[in-house]
């Protein structure tokens, strides 16, 4: 459950911007915010492959009884997010203008495409930490952290979308650097948490680590992650294409109001996919075959329903 609502808190957030941008600065802003979105999470998708691989190899080595491999992996992970975060925001914050040509963005547009992606891609470390830490902890078992760092991080982005956006007048800028500062918040807190003598299951090594063969280990098990994220991304991208060619910035807008509204019911669903797959990974790595087993009926008992559920209410709620 901490995963789930600590998901929902997620995406919630992440309407903030757009409801402050829409109604404090603009149409054509809110459009080039949701226009150049779908690139920014292209980036942070990286922290979803090395969270879900990450986690699930240390779980496994924690099923093992082996903790202190475990840790050296999990330090690992971190080290190379941390890496990765700083080439990807160098190489992001270098190409977003041709990328926002390459799409299509109109010439109203393209200069808040920029000035948005540029401020948030500046963050990307930190948000690809926030998504590693939503599986890791978890996986040391302090889910209930975890929500609190999720709420701790949405409120900071709320409060500074009002008084950036609201108070300052600072436009799309404001909007990128509380959603940056929001997402620092969500990175460096655990970061804290477990670099020092913590009662989790997991903690960070005083040396930072770049061991090959985990790193590789764990792209290859979460890249079914990170594919999932860029193509639901590429989607958007395509999406937007079209609309801004065939209805204008009105479309790319309500394309962006709906992307709000479905990523929180998508959230419920990949709560529960980050709290069950620790225990999955632990049970894998002591050879529990019943439990992997049954496991596997709860939680097809438990989403199947759920996935229905929520169908009928995102199409009976669609209006209101």
């Amino acid at each position: 459950m901490p995963t789930i609502i600590m998901m929902i808190f997620t995406s919630i957030y992440g309407v903030v911007d757009g409801l402050f941008v829409s109604n404090v600065v603009g149409k054509t802003e809110f459009a080039a915010l949701n226009f150049v979105f779908p690139f920014i999470m292209v980036l942070g998708g990286a922290g979803f492959m090395i969270g879900t691989g990450g986690t699930a190899l240390v779980a496994q080595q924690l099923g093992q009884g082996n903790k202190q491999k475990a840790n050296h992996t999990f330090t690992t992970m971190v080290s190379f997010t941390i890496l990765l975060g700083v080439i990807l925001t160098v190489i992001g914050i270098a190409v977003i203008r041709p990328v926002c040509v390459l799409l299509g963005a109109t010439p109203e547009m393209i200069e808040g495409c920029v000035v948005y992606g540029r401020v948030t891609i500046a963050f990307t470390a930190a948000f690809m930490l926030q998504n590693v830490f939503q599986s890791f902890l978890a996986a040391a078992e302090k889910p209930k952290l975890g929500l609190f760092v999720t709420v701790a991080a949405g409120l900071t982005n709320a409060v500074l979308d009002a008084v950036f956006i609201a108070g300052f007048r600072w436009g799309l800028a404001g909007a990128a650097l509380a959603t940056g500062l929001g997402q620092v918040v969500g990175g460096v807190l655990p970061l804290i948490y477990f670099l020092r003598t913590n009662g989790s299951l997991l903690q960070l090594e005083k040396k930072p680590s770049l061991e090959i063969k985990p790193i590789l280990k764990a792209c290859g098990n979460g890249s079914s992650e990170m594919m999932s994220n860029i193509a639901t991304s590429l989607v958007s991208m395509l999406y937007n294409f079209q609309l801004l060619k065939y209805i204008g910035e009105d479309g790319v807008s309500a394309y962006g109001v709906l992307m709000y509204v479905q990523f929180i019911f998508i959230a419920i669903s990949i709560g529960y996919s980050i709290g069950v797959s620790p225990i999955v990974s632990y049970h894998y790595g002591a050879e529990n075959t019943a439990e992997m087993k049954s496991l596997l009926r709860k939680s097809i008992t438990l989403t199947l329903p759920v996935g229905v559920a929520l169908t009928a209410l995102a199409i009976a709620a669609a209006g209101p």
